[in-house]
């Protein structure tokens, strides 16, 4: 923050090479080390020795701003004008609550002094929330929820919005998973080897494209190193409720042309416990028999959550050369998961059993081979990320950063051995962000993107079609310091291309034609459906600005009107998602709503456009610092998806003739061995219609003496359609609280979240019951040979609470983890 509680002297920067020098103290005057000293928009940067000092090699005009930062106070921003010739003293107030820089857009901004509401989660804190998957490390960060399939995969949900509109990128680039596409599938990033954890709250177009409609979760780790000072870290631990071990290290080194980095985990664990059964009772059970086996199948699962034991291991290896202006450096890295899917059964047995063994038996044999049926995702991911950033010194540049990435990503869906569906996603995408010189005040960047996506799903579950999605983009972003304001504005445009293979398709005249004229007719091969290749053209602007009003004080206002190209799932989707236990249908499929339901295809669809307003109030210095936050997003043509009340039965000859080949290997005297029988699914449709989003979030943190700090947090959705009705699967209302004490080298921490009930419900959607969650943690660090180390004791849901998640497709089915003990060791050195 640029304030005015500074003691300086400015100097003169002449023509020749000048030491830009000073030293940073606190409000006591007490030096600072290790506070960041760099020029704003370049890559000239240091931190301050043991006395509080630094200096700073640079030429005429070169350093225009000045950014200083350390740990545990508030950021400030310097003008060097009308400068005279004695070195700068700069005093840094503390702040009670984190502010960190963040790396995830091209313009310098920390979560204090952007217009747009940022969070980061690094160090300390970052190691305390990390958990097997990345929804559930960041579901306790303010205006972010998780999907929670399960302890297996979860997804960030920012403030409502999940899936195509969060785009998850890994040191910027998109991680290409298959993430995007359904809840059930893991995002290929892991917390455990991170750095920091960044996420931009509401639209991020401007820096991302029309994937970041919702908001992005960005994960930085130091695969490319862009320095060879010598660093390290370790962890490794134990949790009771699923038995899981876990390990990690990293290590980055070099020397004055070349630095290198290395990390690695590993996590094993079997199914997680639970308090009480996992699958709620369903109120349509009414016929005896069918309670009677609802009630076998049950008690296998009381207290455990069946199906999900995880097994992941990956390494990243890098190096950079190291340039007197800036770094060039390549990485490689690998990861691999087996983790079985909850809540994913098959019913399994000879298709023709109603006729050998009657209903009855073959009800009960289905529920017999439900109980055994094992459902793994075998997942793996190559991933070769070029990352440079070099400083540049002309009339137009400042400096370029560019980041290049390739990825192979695939996972398998396995039952009882036997490979069922192939998910796979080859992506290469490029980005270049070309650092303008100042003009005028106004300083940015230009930001050139393209990414191209090939993205596959073969086999029984394939509920979408393989596809390929071309994006090219170009981007100008601006801020300018005036006086106490900081502008920010930003503009984009997109050419978004998607194309989709042809699927399978009896049209619906041709239906009754095969009942009249005999049984070849319904062994003819279907036809196929051509898709049109769809063209979008999403664009977005953004105007904020950032109001320093009072001493410790600021406000953020922001205004985006953004546009998102839908993703290929949300089109051309048509079939079983049995990870979700729906049938999924994409937009441009048309309802007919007859005496025999049916869908055309042919719909007509347009981009989402999003009008969004954010308003933040800030105290960032002192023994108490706080941020309130609120939003209205208005969402033109929304897509979501509706439960339409018909079931996959209602349409199972419409398309997809799935169990040919199975009869006529059956005809032919093969071996049969089993057939998958998905049931009756509900069948929910991809429809568009204008919505708006909106809520609060709140924090604040008060260090009322030194060893102790209370944290109060809390945040609301509402999600509306504008004709009336609920949006489905939005987060409830919830508060939470922390108190925590650091004093000689012990750390403690007791805290609780409750979460209201929800039972403002989308049409055909079930209220979730309230739940509280109950956390303490204590830690102990201590000097080593090797470097400080710290041993940690951890406790999750210590009241054993039955809860569950509104936001996950599994909710009725899958609790989460009941109560948890976790002990462990981490270091650095």
């Amino acid at each position: 923050m640029k304030k005015t509680a500074i003691s300086l002297a400015l100097m003169t920067i002449s023509g020749l090479a000048n030491a830009l020098s000073g030293q940073v103290t606190d409000a006591a005057g007490n030096p600072i080390s290790g506070a960041a000293v760099e020029v704003t928009g370049t890559l000239l940067q240091t931190r301050t020795d043991e006395q509080g000092r630094f200096s700073l090699d640079t030429a005429s005009g070169a350093a225009n701003e000045l950014h200083i930062n350390a740990p545990g106070y508030s950021h400030q921003t310097l003008r060097l004008e009308n400068a005279d010739a004695a070195p700068l003293v700069i005093t840094l107030r503390r702040s009670a609550i984190e502010q960190i820089d963040v790396t995830a857009t091209p313009l310098h901004t920390s979560t204090m002094e952007s217009a747009q509401p940022v969070t980061v989660l690094a160090g300390d804190s970052l190691r305390r929330k990390q958990a097997a998957t990345l929804g559930e490390t960041l579901k306790n960060e303010v205006g972010v929820h998780s999907t929670y399939f399960g302890p297996v995969a979860s997804s960030p949900v920012i403030r409502g919005l999940s899936g195509p509109r969060v785009l998850i990128t890994q040191n910027s680039l998109d991680v290409s998973d298959a993430s995007r596409v359904g809840p059930d599938h893991v995002v290929a990033t892991e917390a455990l080897t991170a750095e920091q954890i960044e996420i931009l709250r509401g639209p991020a177009t401007l820096f991302y494209g029309s994937g970041a409609i919702g908001g992005v979760v960005n994960v930085v780790d130091d695969r490319v190193p862009a320095s060879s000072d010598s660093k390290g870290a370790f962890q490794f631990g134990h949790s009771t409720v699923n038995s899981e071990e876990d390990a990690s290290f990293a290590y980055t080194g070099g020397g004055e042309q070349f630095a290198f980095h290395v990390d690695g985990f590993t996590r094993k664990g079997d199914n997680y416990e639970i308090p009480g059964a996992a699958e709620l009772e369903s109120e349509h059970e009414h016929e005896a028999d069918e309670h009677e086996a609802h009630e076998e199948h049950e008690a296998h699962s009381v207290g455990i959550l069946e199906n999900s034991a995880s097994d992941s291991k990956g390494f990243n290896i890098g190096g950079s050369v190291l340039l007197d202006n800036g770094f060039i450096g390549l990485a490689y890295g690998r990861l691999e998961r087996v983790n079985g899917i909850p809540g994913h059964s098959h019913a399994h047995g000879d298709e023709h059993g109603d006729e050998e063994h009657g209903e009855e038996h073959a009800e009960s044999e289905m529920h017999e081979h439900e109980e055994e049926a094992e459902v793994l995702s075998d997942l793996k991911q190559d991933r070769w990320q070029l990352i440079s950033e070099l400083s540049l010194d002309n009339n137009l540049l400042s400096g370029v950063n560019t980041r290049i990435g390739y990825t192979d990503y695939e996972h398998v869906e396995i039952e009882n051995n036997q490979t069922g569906t192939l998910f796979q996603n080859e992506t290469v995408q490029a980005r270049v962000d070309l650092l303008l010189q100042e003009f005028a005040g106004w300083r940015g960047a230009v930001s050139i993107e393209g990414k191209t996506s090939d993205f596959a799903a073969v086999g029984e579950e394939a509920f979408t079609s393989p596809s390929r999605t071309d994006t090219l983009a170009i981007a100008l972003m601006q801020e300018k310091h005036m006086g106490d304001l900081l502008w920010q504005l930003g503009a984009r445009v997109e050419k978004v291309s998607i194309e989709a293979d042809p699927i399978p398709w009896e049209a619906h005249e041709h239906e009754h034609e095969g009942e009249h004229e005999g049984e070849e007719h319904e062994h003819e091969e279907a036809a196929l459906l051509v898709f049109d290749e769809l063209n979008f053209t999403p664009y977005s602007v953004s105007a904020g600005v950032v109001w320093d009003f009072a001493a410790d004080y600021n406000a953020g206002v922001s205004l985006t009107h953004a546009q998102r190209a839908p993703s290929a799932s949300e089109l051309f989707s048509y079939g079983p998602h049995i990870g979700t236990g729906s049938f999924e249908v994409g937009a441009l499929f048309d309802l007919h709503v007859t005496d025999e339901p049916h869908f055309d295809y042919g719909n007509a669809v347009e981009e989402e456009v999003s009008n969004n307003l954010d308003l933040s109030l800030r105290k960032h210095s002192g023994d108490i610092g706080w941020v309130v936050n609120l939003f209205y997003n208005q969402v033109g043509n929304f897509f979501y998806e509706r439960d339409i009340g018909f079931t996959s039965e209602d349409f199972e000859s419409h398309a997809h003739e799935e169990h040919d080949h199975d009869e006529h290997a059956h005809e032919e005297g093969e071996e049969h061995e089993h057939a998958h029988d998905h049931g009756a699914l509900p069948v929910y449709v991809f429809e568009q219609a204008d919505s708006v989003l909106y809520g609060m979030e709140a924090q604040m943190a008060w260090q009322f003496s030194e060893p102790f700090t209370l944290t109060l947090w809390g945040d609301s959705i509402r999600g509306k359609l504008k004709d009336g009705g609920n949006l489905p699967r939005i987060p409830p209302v919830r508060l939470g609280g922390q108190l925590a004490y650091a004093h000689n080298g012990w750390e403690a921490a007791f805290g609780a979240s409750h979460y209201f009930e929800q039972d403002k419900v989308a049409d055909l959607e079930t209220a979730t019951d309230g739940y509280t969650l109950v956390d303490a943690e204590l830690g102990y660090t201590f000097a080593s040979n090797f470097g400080d180390m710290t041993v940690f004791l951890k406790g999750h849901n210590l009241t054993d609470e039955e809860a569950r998640v509104h936001a996950s497709f599994l909710k009725d089915r899958a609790p989460l983890p009941g109560r948890s003990f976790s002990l462990g060791m981490r270091g650095t050195f």
